[in-house]
């Protein structure tokens, strides 16, 4: 095999192996067989819930725009559990006492949860001093001329 064609073997290995991964996660989620209510107003209901909780695998989309197994289960548990009359609220203090604080999307301001609220803003207030004092610790010095170049400098002056 010239060196070429194993350069383009290789382009197009990665290239698969990075461009699909994404297409897979542009797929929209598909619910299980049975999964979805005939009732409009129940899947607007999960629709919003789904929203409102992280997935537990991908853990940077909601269940609502995940693919993972383990989001159509939960979806599927929250469907049942709206179905039978709990409330979104119950819901939401279930998958919390079940996951933890981690599966909301906006966690409540408490003890345990303030880094995740003020830990971005210390950081950046630190980046800010820390740019502050380099800027300000750094001196430029003057050039030194000699007089030659003094003398020239004035007359270019006049």
């Amino acid at each position: 095999m010239r060196a070429s064609a194993a350069a383009a073997h290789i382009v197009a290995a990665f290239a698969l192996a990075v461009l699909a991964p994404l297409a897979w996660a542009q797929q929209p989620p598909q619910p299980g067989p049975g999964a979805v209510s005939e009732d409009p107003a129940l899947e607007k209901r999960v629709a919003g819930l789904a929203h409102e909780l992280r997935c537990l695998v991908c853990q940077n989309q909601s269940l609502a725009e995940s693919n993972a197994p383990l989001a159509l289960d939960l979806r599927n548990q929250i469907r049942e559990q709206l179905a039978r009359g709990a409330s979104e609220r119950e819901v939401r203090e279930y998958m919390v006492a079940r996951y933890g604080d981690f599966v909301l999307y906006n966690p409540p301001l408490k003890a345990s949860t303030i880094a995740l609220w003020v830990g971005p803003f210390v950081l950046l207030a630190a980046g800010a001093l820390l740019l502050w004092r380099r800027l300000s610790r750094r001196r430029v010095a003057e050039p030194q001329l000699s007089e030659a170049q003094r003398s020239r400098a004035a007359k270019l002056l006049e």
